[in-house]
């Protein structure tokens, strides 16, 4: 791994970063305000590139792997025009499809997801499970020739503009009849699937839903991969999602912070600028030493993902995911805090991100069981649950 990134790194930094300020964060929460699609940005990414930059390119992606899938992520991000669903269709569910799918499942769904022309969800959470993924109660038995799906699922990310989810259930082993994880592929429109959105107070186009399974019957070549090794599939997703919640958390501090710098330079009181009093200027700096901290974690981890060694990767995304979620939620409230009065208005556009970055400390995994996963895994110390 080398801290000096290549010159293609730099042209892809540099073009998703056009290709942001061309758009936005004025277009971004018009689009949140009235309940529109991001569908513009969204499909010029995909015909850019960026969207399917981490899949092979023998299926119309990029052939490069997470490290430039996370440049996608953070730029978008830093220009005010985070897209949540990069975070979930070609980095979980594609990486999932492209390393454990069989060829047919490949051939059908890898080409879209690159090219942004299909956009899978991926649903785990429930409402009784929470974090636990082993008390998982969507069940799939076999019916024949068939899957069929039961359960529910909630605060699952952009269903109303997803042709498939990647649906985590639970199947009966053959040999101990105990109930293992397995991961399907469910179109939206299968018979006996349906969603209703969750009231959010967040400025986001892309919404929030609770999933019903009921009787979902699928094919056979629904299930992705080995039932018996579901469980290392499944994370083998969330270490990709880990990485780009980071990078997104990374973005939204670098645009609070680009923000508070343009005003406190340029705001004058007692015939100096603000930026020049250290009441100000210090949060500001420890918020970029502490972003470029977390960046450097998330660079380690999307690295050692791409290395293909998951467990080294589950420690550093983790990690990089802990200290994004705090770096930009510190950086964030500072730089409304910097702008006085300003900082709440709708103009200045910095409030908004008040309540959307505090996401990065809720999801994809809370900081708690982050830290619950340091303690035990990392230092070795007793589970406390």
């Amino acid at each position: 791994m080398s801290f000096i990134e290549t010159d293609e790194h730099k042209e892809l930094r540099s073009a998703v970063a056009a290709l942001g300020k061309k758009y936005g964060a004025d277009y971004f929460r018009a689009c949140a305000r009235e309940n529109r699609k991001t569908d513009e940005l969204w499909a010029e990414a995909g015909r850019l590139g960026f969207i399917g930059v981490n899949l092979p390119a023998e299926y119309g992606g990029g052939g490069a792997g997470m490290y430039e899938l996370s440049i996608v992520m953070e730029e978008l991000a830093a220009s005010g025009t985070g897209l949540l669903m990069m975070v979930v269709s070609p980095a979980i569910c594609g990486n999932v499809i492209a390393r454990f799918g069989t060829d047919e499942q490949k051939q059908r769904w890898l080409p879209g997801l690159a090219s942004g022309e299909i956009t899978m969800a991926f649903g785990i959470t429930e409402p009784d499970a929470g974090s636990n993924s082993h008390t998982i109660t969507t069940t799939a038995r076999r019916d024949g020739d068939q899957w069929v799906l039961s359960g529910q699922k909630v605060f699952i990310s952009g269903v109303d503009q997803a042709q498939a989810v990647l649906i985590v259930g639970r199947t009966e082993e053959a040999k101990t009849g105990k109930l293992a994880p397995a991961l399907f592929i469910v179109p939206t429109d299968a018979p006996g699937f349906s969603f209703t959105q969750i009231p959010m107070e967040l400025e986001n186009p892309e919404k929030q839903f609770q999933l019903f399974l009921d009787d979902v019957r699928l094919p056979a070549d629904a299930l992705v991969g080995d039932p018996e090794a579901a469980l290392s599939q499944l994370f083998a997703g969330l270490n990709p999602e880990r990485i780009m919640g980071a990078a997104s958390a990374i973005g939204m501090g670098r645009f609070a912070l680009g923000k508070a710098i343009e005003y406190v330079t340029q705001r004058t009181v007692w015939k100096a600028p603000i930026g020049s009093h250290q009441a100000i200027a210090h949060p500001l700096a420890a918020g970029k030493i502490e972003l470029e901290l977390a960046k450097l974690m998330m660079q380690k981890a999307a690295a050692i993902y791409d290395a293909g060694d998951d467990w080294g990767a589950a420690e550093a995304a983790n990690m990089a995911k802990y200290a994004a979620a705090e770096a930009a939620v510190k950086l964030v409230d500072h730089a409304v805090h910097s702008m006085g009065g300003n900082g709440l208005t709708t103009e200045y556009g910095v409030a908004q991100m008040l309540s959307l970055v505090r996401i990065a400390r809720v999801a994809p995994v809370s900081r708690e069981m982050i830290l619950n996963f340091v303690a035990s895994s990392s230092l070795g110390l007793p589970k406390s649950y």
